[in-house]
């Protein structure tokens, strides 16, 4: 590396790995002087054509005075970066500083030239793109405030590149040459641009991952058993379309298959090409074999080997050299200490994990992080997947083990936009990326459900897990992902039960529910479970035990034709005596009388008591015995099985109680009806698709950030950086926090020092009577059930006797740090905070203020900015809200008022990252207008944003 007094260390923060455009991944890197051979040997692989385009002219090969000028740079006035796969350069990019004549030049100048150059053989990959935003993220860093670049008219591809970068920009045409001229400073544009790029970079890596076109196992065993063999057979089972190899470097030489697949000693024996690799070797011979498909190719692996983070301090070492070396061939991994992946497409038919048998087809994306979990999962999805109307299965399954390189982000970009997935599940024990999952979330719902359960909510993240520190409890992790319109649930079962409806279902027009059914008991548990969750539902209509198959068909029908019901749940017991319903007759009424309204969901509670049933039955018919001799068939006791107490099983082939109604063929686009085993379970999960439905309506017209004309940005801008220049953190003063809150139009009452009873009755005389008397002191602040503030003191004397009061029960006023503050009008006090979370963003808080409100958790969250629909519904989601209302007749509470509030302190925060923490404690909301009697303030750098650099991948 560069040494030379003269140069500045190298830069190297500036290292990426970035996804390309065909879902590669190719590394980004400073050019040294290290590089000089490299260099000449990449420019050898160009074409004359780009050579020239390059260069204005002819230039077959480089002079020693070129690669001295392309590998020395100072790291600041000339910047050089390549991007490499396998440790060759692939792509170069470079700016030279220049001043207003063009000329060479250092800082203050704000432009530089710069110039890319792309191997033929990778043109098309989107290098040049990506190497434009890290070139142009260096240059910000460097001072450098434009850029301009002169290309040949016929270089389309190049002038391509920045045209659709999305900068401000503009463009010139003389001697024969475009010169462009753009603004480097992110616009609104150039951030979509990025993302929509971003977006399809990675959800190509996960396709090609998910539908290869050959599969080669790595560490089949020669005996049967183990991983690798069991991957091997299972794979070969599932009918994977493609082609299928298996490898193992002990195979004898004149072994040429094993199991009936091609076998071979190497990767690198296998005549042709090789897009996935399964590997389920030993970890310490794992690097062999990923330099081996390196080599050879291989566009991705899924590494099934343990013995990595999850093992302890160097088995994370060990991890993060395999993404290290991963990289370099600009191979994507999945895993290590993967379960694997699936998919059921006829066209691809991949079982590349160690479940023995292949989930039924579908259309719900399944990831989970834990193998275990994952195993659950599919055997839930196994035999909860018939349903009245016909079966729903999986369409692709990711377990992604210590997830370090495909995480659930990847997943979510290709789930997105694939036509096979109409909802997708998610079991997280951690969100390495929390501000990118948010965006990325809120997207994906705005177009298909999206149901997550976060496991290790109450400990620390698994040990293969590299997360990012967040100082946010989980309860707000939880209130930001509802935000995004993820429906957040509890456990795996809940997550198969909203699921199954969102994939069988329409999504409800709103909350009001019919029930009816044979079990008026039943129906009553269901009514009250719907109150319990938010829902509207009309008594349930009781069709008594003697109703057949045609009073269930008119009765549901009834219910979908009523313009005031949204959505029906049917309770059913089981037939009892001759003539009573069957589960088939049952099954048909159902479908029939749904298919005739689609538009409303349609669920089934249906309780089924196994072989008693048959038994009861029996028991109750008159009719004469048939001369068999034949007892009816019984059914098998299922109460083993039931959900709360199994074992995961892979491939389970037995029904539970919810499937008792038989599957069946379903004509093609009708609704499947789900049928759960309790009435809670059903309610829940219709509960959850309610609320997911009113945030679709409401994502489609989320609201604007409003603009308020006496807000001073400039002014609180050169005010913070007044106050930053004193040091790199602090909590501002009185006098501070009120000045820069009052840029932005929140105004603080203030509150006079009183050391002394005098100090006191003469900060009363300033601010006029009445006034209130608080300790502030850390221990009684803004705890006034602990006796520290008097209210309403109306004069000197009713100001002196609270004086010696607090003294006399709390102790000298040093430790009581009293104040006077004049007197709010009355109303309901409420807290607003606002925090800027490393990992999360910024967040606006709100809540009651007291300790009731803290010891519920009754506090609501929204991501920063904060729009005004936003903060109408964030005052009213807390459960105390109806305080704010008029509860029990007293006057409601200025809202109006309190929502501009949030929206200003949103504003403060997003205009200025630099304010890392705000308070207002309490916040008193009359009936007209609002009164801020306390604030707090916290200036630091702002934590840096890289949703706003170029893309990257995670670093190892």
């Amino acid at each position: 590396m560069q040494t030379s007094p003269d140069r500045h260390e190298y830069p190297a923060h500036w290292e990426a790995d970035v996804v390309l455009r065909d879902g590669g991944t190719a590394r980004i890197r400073p050019i040294t002087v290290d590089d000089a051979d490299r260099l000449v040997s990449f420019y050898e692989q160009v074409s004359d054509e780009s050579k020239y385009y390059r260069f204005f002219a002819p230039y077959p090969r480089l002079s020693a005075k070129d690669v001295h000028r392309f590998t020395h740079h100072d790291f600041v006035d000339r910047v050089g970066l390549a991007a490499t796969v396998g440790g060759e350069f692939i792509a170069t990019v470079r700016y030279d500083r220049i001043g207003a004549d063009g000329t060479p030049a250092s800082a203050p100048a704000d432009e530089a030239e710069v110039a890319f150059l792309v191997q033929d053989a990778h043109q098309g990959r989107g290098v040049a793109s990506a190497l434009l935003e890290h070139i142009g993220a260096v240059a910000r860093e460097r001072g450098i405030r434009r850029f301009a670049a002169e290309v040949l008219p016929a270089n389309t591809k190049m002038i391509k590149v920045f045209t659709d970068a999305g900068y401000t920009q503009k463009r010139s045409f003389e001697d024969g040459v475009v010169r462009l001229e753009f603004d480097l400073e992110p616009t609104d544009r150039s951030l979509a641009v990025q993302y929509a790029r971003e977006h399809r970079a990675e959800a190509r890596s996960v396709q090609r991952l998910l539908a290869p076109g050959s599969v080669a196992v790595i560490g089949a065993g020669r005996t049967p058993g183990g991983v690798g063999r069991s991957v091997l057979g299972n794979i070969r089972d599932a009918g994977f379309t493609g082609r299928l190899y298996a490898v193992n470097k002990a195979i004898p030489d004149g072994q040429k298959e094993l199991d009936g697949v091609p076998a071979h000693r190497s990767v690198r024996d296998i005549d042709g090409p090789v897009d996935l690799a399964v590997v389920a070797v030993p970890a310490e011979q794992v690097t062999e074999v990923v330099t081996e498909c390196g080599e050879h190719g291989v566009q991705g692996l899924v590494v099934v080997s343990a013995g990595y983070a999850e093992s302890g301090h160097e088995g994370r070492e060990r991890q993060r050299a395999l993404v290290r070396h991963a990289r370099t061939y600009g191979m994507r991994i999945i895993g290590p200490n993967a379960f694997g992946i699936i998919n059921t497409s006829p066209q691809v038919r991949l079982n590349a994990s160690l479940a023995p048998e292949v989930p039924r087809p579908g259309r719900i994306g399944l990831f989970a992080q834990s193998g275990a979990i994952g195993i659950a999962l599919l055997s839930r999805l196994h035999r909860r997947g018939g349903g009245v109307t016909g079966v729903t299965g999986v369409s692709t399954f990711v377990s992604s083990g210590n997830r370090a390189d495909v995480s659930g982000n990847d997943v979510l970009q290709y789930w997105y936009e694939d036509p096979d997935t109409d909802v997708v599940l998610m079991y997280l024990e951690s969100i390495g990326n929390p501000r990118k999952f948010t965006r990325l979330a809120r997207r994906t719902a705005a177009a298909k459900p999206l149901v997550v359960v976060q496991g290790a909510r109450h400990a620390a993240a698994p040990q293969g897990h590299a997360v990012r520190a967040t100082r946010l409890p989980h309860e707000t992790v939880s209130a930001l992902l509802r935000q995004a319109g993820v429906i957040r649930v509890d456990t795996i079962t809940e997550l198969v039960d909203a699921g199954l409806l969102l994939a069988r279902q329409p999504l409800p027009p709103g909350p009001r529910v019919a029930i009816l059914g044979n079990s008026e008991s039943l129906g009553l548990l269901t009514y009250d479970a719907c109150l319990a969750e938010g829902l509207r539902p009309h008594p349930p209509r009781d069709l008594t035990t003697a109703a057949s198959a045609a009073d269930f068909h008119a009765a549901l029908s009834r219910a979908l034709a009523d313009d005031r019901c949204d959505a029906v749940v049917v309770t059913a017991i089981p037939a009892v005596g001759e003539g009573s319903v069957g589960d088939a007759a049952l099954a048909q009424a159902l479908r029939s009388a749904s298919a005739a309204a689609p538009g409303k969901p349609v669920l089934v509670v249906h309780v089924e008591l196994g072989g008693l049933a048959e038994a009861l039955s029996a028991a109750a018919s008159t009719a004469p015995q048939t001369g068999s001799g034949e007892t009816p068939q019984s059914t098998p006791d299922r109460a083993s099985r039931a959900e709360g107490g199994e074992q995961p099983r892979s491939a389970p082939d037995a029904t539970p109680a919810e499937d008792h109604l038989p599957a069946t063929d379903a004509p093609e686009g009708a609704h499947l009806i789900p049928a759960y085993p309790a009435a809670e379970r059903a309610v829940r999960a219709l509960g959850q698709a309610v609320a997911y439905a009113q945030w679709r309506r409401d994502a489609a017209d989320p609201g604007k950030v409003p603009e308020y004309e006496d807000i001073d940005e400039k002014g609180a801008a050169a005010l913070i950086d007044g106050l930053l220049a004193r040091g790199q953190g602090l909590t501002l003063g009185t006098e501070e926090t009120c000045d820069l809150l009052g840029h932005y139009g929140v105004q603080v009452h203030r509150a006079l020092p009183a050391p002394t009873p005098d100090a006191a009755a003469e900060a009363a005389r300033t601010l006029g009577y009445p006034v209130a008397l608080k300790a502030t002191a850390p221990h009684l602040r803004h705890r006034a059930d602990l006796g520290g503030v008097r209210l309403d003191l109306a004069d000197e004397d009713q100001l002196r006797r609270s004086y010696t009061e607090l003294t006399e029960l709390f102790g000298a006023p040093e430790e009581l740090r009293p104040v006077v503050q004049r007197m709010a009008p009355r109303g309901v006090d409420v807290v607003v905070r606002a925090v800027i979370d490393p990992a999360a963003g910024a967040v606006l808080s709100f809540g009651l203020a007291g300790a009731a409100s803290q010891l519920l958790g009754d506090t609501a969250h929204r991501l920063i900015p904060v729009t005004d629909r936003e903060a109408s519904s964030l005052v009213r989601s807390i459960r105390t809200a109806p305080l704010l209302f008029g509860w029990r007749g007293s006057a409601p509470a200025d809202t109006r008022a309190l929502e501009e509030l949030l929206l200003r302190v949103s504003r403060l925060v997003d205009d200025h990252p630099e304010v890392v923490a705000v308070t207002l404690e309490p916040v008193v909301v009359a009936s007209h207008g609002l009164s801020v009697l306390g604030a707090s303030v916290r200036l630091a750098p702002p934590p840096a944003r890289d949703d706003l650099g170029p893309r990257t991948l995670p670093a190892y």
